[in-house]
């Protein structure tokens, strides 16, 4: 499924489908006349969740609560309302797929039938050993998050449904931004449980700016990013613990013109006390976000027109 609304603001594609559902398992705005060469995606924010799933989970809100980046499309909407930088959204569960998990990197002992003859095992699979792979199998408290085992034709379906539409997509969004700025900036939003202190009176980090330890991202916009949290005296770490997946290693191409990051945001600082809904801290931080994105941009623009970042000011 593929369903375009054209207008004079720009173009809301609804495309690929979630099984077991009428609903697209994603939604790209584009606006016609961008004001920055920016895209904010959200992929795990996705909410729509056939019974039929649910009815196979174990225990369907503890793994949505724990799986989900949860509101995360809520800020990417406020940001890209706010900057005009374009914006999609997943509306498939990662509990059904996690986007930012290459298509081999599956557990195949939960798949009824195993494994592809032409499967790879290697390093891709790593995600997939810990139980957080292209279909989440484990979680910390819970355990197996399944009663049963999927059909390969069920899997097949999820990709074809979700994955591949999804990624297709934003390689093509990418595109369109970079042909029109001559670079363009990915920023794939997330959401991360708080972090641990390492020791008594550490203060964690609330934001962690990932770019592949300097392979999907010009360097400077990473340290320009850092720096406007810095500014602002709100603590931020990069690439530890978190420095992208999937997605920045399929999309992030500076080579191309074409920069990804991803940024983790701890739930803590715009969910409630059980991370399960929004607090009146989220307008705060999407405002927080939103200056962010405008300044990635403009230096994104700056790249586009001059192939180099502009100095910044002594």
């Amino acid at each position: 499924m593929d369903e375009r609304d054209s207008s004079g603001c720009g173009e809301r594609v609804s495309g690929g489908a979630i099984p077991g559902t009428v609903e697209p398992s994603f939604t790209l705005e584009m606006p016609r006349q961008t004001p920055i060469p920016v895209l904010i995606a959200a992929p795990h924010a996705g909410r729509c969740y056939p019974e039929t799933l649910r009815e196979r989970m174990r225990d369907p809100e503890y793994s949505a609560l724990r799986l989900e980046d949860r509101y995360t499309d809520l800020l990417a909407r406020d940001i890209a309302a706010a900057t005009g930088a374009a914006l999609l959204v997943a509306h498939a569960p990662r509990a059904m797929l996690d986007l930012n998990r290459a298509c081999d990197d599956m557990d195949w002992s939960m798949v009824s039938g195993g494994a592809p003859r032409k499967t790879r095992h290697s390093a891709l699979n790593r995600r997939s050993r810990s139980g957080l792979g292209l279909v989440p199998r484990r979680l910390g408290g819970l355990g197996e998050i399944w009663k049963g085992p999927i059909d390969r034709d069920e899997l097949d379906a999820r990709i074809e449904g979700i994955h591949r539409p999804y990624h297709a997509q934003l390689a093509g969004a990418l595109e369109t931004l970079r042909d029109r700025w001559g670079a363009a900036l990915l920023i794939d939003l997330h959401s991360m449980p708080p972090l641990r202190p390492r020791f008594p009176g550490d203060r964690t980090a609330e934001f962690v700016l990932g770019d592949r330890f300097g392979a999907s991202c010009e360097p400077a916009l990473a340290a320009q990013g850092l720096g406007y949290f810095a500014r602002l005296e709100r603590r931020t770490a990069h690439n530890r613990p978190y420095a992208g997946g999937y997605i920045l290693d399929r999309h992030g191409a500076p080579a191309r013109a074409i920069h990804a990051l991803q940024l983790e945001i701890c739930r803590s600082s715009y969910l409630d006390a059980r991370l399960a809904e929004t607090s009146a801290r989220m307008p705060a931080v999407a405002r927080l976000l939103i200056g962010l994105v405008r300044e990635l941009g403009d230096a994104v623009a700056a790249l586009g027109r001059n192939g180099a970042l502009p100095l910044a000011a002594e």
